[in-house]
């Protein structure tokens, strides 16, 4: 079994468990208020579908999960697999509304980093 990069104290399992509970309650407000601020079409109207938001609801809360998996492991590199993946698999998407799933995929991700490297900080002083 592969050590915790992290004291396994009740607190710092606490922070830990916190923190995803943290990154998944509010991811959605900050992609969804930075996502404001994307050109929308002619009509002012951003052209997704119900579907299309309950899918990137879903890719985007498993991304920060592995985000954060991947930023408190210090496994910094597979950080590329996860927008890569995601590029890949949600191509069609991206080719339909480029700025859109760009601006939510980096706003994301970025988010996701920032409550990680945080978090790491934490646990590295407490």
């Amino acid at each position: 079994m592969t050590a915790l990069p992290f004291d396994a104290t009740v607190s710092n399992l606490a922070l830990a468990v916190g923190s995803y509970a943290v990154l998944l309650a509010t991811s959605g407000v900050v992609v969804t208020r930075a996502l404001d601020f994307v050109p929308s079409d002619e009509d002012g109207e951003t052209p997704l579908s119900e579907r299309d938001r309950d899918v990137g609801v879903l890719v985007g809360k498993c991304e920060n999960v592995l985000t954060l998996t991947f930023v408190l492991a210090g496994a910094y590199t597979a950080l590329a697999v996860v927008f890569a993946a995601k590029g890949i698999v949600r191509r069609d998407d991206i080719e339909k509304n480029t700025l859109f799933y760009l601006a939510g995929t980096l706003v994301n991700l970025t988010y996701s980093v920032l409550v990680g490297v945080a978090v790491t900080v934490a646990l590295a002083t407490v």
